[in-house]
Formats: C-alpha cells, sequence, structure tokens
C-alpha cells in the first residue's frame, strides 16, 4: 500500500482532512510532524491548509525554515509528489518550489464558499486523472489566497503549461489571470488555494471531485522507486 506523508506544523487545521483523503483513496496516510527530520519512508508527501505559526510575519514564512521542511525540499530535488493545500501552498512558495508569493485577498475579507475550479494541466503527478478543461466544484477558504508573480514569471508558466488550476465563474481572491494552482517543471510539485480534500464525499461536501486528486498520486507513486 502507498504511503503519502501529511504534515502537521503549529496552526495547521486540515491535516485530519487531508489524510482523510488519503484513506478514501486507499493508501496510509503518515502523520509528519514539524520538527521531524526525516519522511518516514513516504511515497509523497502532501502539506495541508491552515495557519501555521499563526500566519506571523506572512503566510507560510515560519514553517518553510521547520526542520521537516529540508527533506521534503530535498524528495522533492529527487522527483517526490508533493501537494500544497491553501496554507502549504503558501509555505512550497516560501520555500521556493513554487514561484510566485501568495498576498492579502483582493477584497481584503477572509473567502469561504464553494469554488468551481477548471483543470489546465492534466499530466502533473496530481491531475492525471482529469480531463484538460474539466470543470469542478471544491470549497476554498482564505485571507492571503491571492496568488501573484511578476509578468515574466506568469509569462513563463503559461508558455510552460504549468498553471493546473483557474478559478471560473468568479475569482476569489484576486489571482493574477485567475490562477488557482500551479507546478513545478516536472509536474510532481503542485499548489493550490482551493480545497480538494474537503471535497471527496458528497455527504460532507459539495462534490467527491476532488478525490481525483488523490487518485492521481497513486496512479504514479507505484512506478517510482524511493
Amino acid at each position: 500500500m502507498s504511503r503519502i506523508g501529511v504534515i502537521t506544523f503549529p496552526g495547521t487545521l486540515d491535516d485530519v482532512d487531508a489524510a482523510r483523503a488519503v484513506r478514501y483513496a486507499g493508501a496510509e496516510p503518515v502523520a509528519l510532524w514539524h520538527a521531524d527530520e526525516d519522511l518516514r519512508g513516504v511515497d509523497a508527501v502532501i502539506v495541508p491548509g491552515g495557519f501555521s505559526y499563526g500566519d506571523y510575519l506572512r503566510a507560510g514564512a515560519i514553517a518553510r525554515f521547520a526542520p521537516v521542511m529540508g527533506p521534503v525540499i530535498e524528495a522533492a530535488g529527487r522527483g517526490m509528489p508533493v501537494l500544497g493545500i491553501c496554507n502549504g501552498f503558501q509555505i512550497l512558495c516560501e520555500a521556493g518550489l513554487l514561484p510566485g508569493a501568495l498576498v492579502r485577498n483582493g477584497g481584503l475579507h477572509f473567502v469561504c464558499r464553494d469554488q468551481r475550479l477548471r483543470v489546465e494541466n492534466s499530466t502533473t503527478a496530481w491531475t492525471s486523472r482529469y480531463e484538460f478543461g474539466a470543470e469542478f466544484v471544491v470549497p476554498v477558504k482564505n485571507m492571503d489566497g491571492r496568488w501573484v508573480a511578476d509578468k515574466s514569471t506568469v509569462d513563463k508558466l503559461e508558455w510552460d503549461g504549468r498553471v493546473v488550476f483557474r478559478y471560473a465563474g468568479g475569482n476569489p481572491n484576486g489571482s493574477v489571470r485567475d490562477i488557482a494552482g500551479i507546478c513545478s517543471p516536472n509536474g510532481r510539485v503542485v499548489g493550490l488555494m482551493p480545497h480538494p480534500e474537503h471535497a471527496i464525499d458528497p455527504l460532507t461536501g459539495p462534490s467527491a471531485d476532488g478525490l481525483g486528486m488523490f487518485y492521481s498520486v497513486l496512479d504514479l507513486v507505484p512506478t517510482m522507486t524511493k
């Protein structure tokens, strides 16, 4: 059985939900603590949402220096799949695994709503179960969710096909070009602001469409050599 690590930092809120999604997909969730110095032999890592270290300095800025992030950065360099959700996306940007930054929402208000997403790249480690151009609904909840970058960076991401998700039916936070998620050059590291782990069962979320992200990585990890 594939083993997917889920990191908990002080202030993390959605680690339990991420672990639940991993179980729903048929893998074993492995709890990783922010002070861990190894990844316990996992096949992939999820950096979940919340407010790590109270978002002091800025969202994700302190968590980026937690001991566990050293091996995460090293593993990502070797091709291990890594998913950053909401605060996890902020941490991955602060750690340099993804470009750009997440800043205060355009309307200066916390946003919490069901959000339609469009799949712009269905070839990443976390999106292979989706069709290009498919749309689905997952929750979004953030205060610092506006992804920004300089024009040359955004243009390069667009050209290289590294925009993974785009907001459809309205941009909740003012992100540049409606970008909701991006990936690394090899497609193994993905970050997004919406919460697929909250959309794995129609009884508890707006849909079960978020489960596709977890199925996608499980299609990949059996072929990988740790």
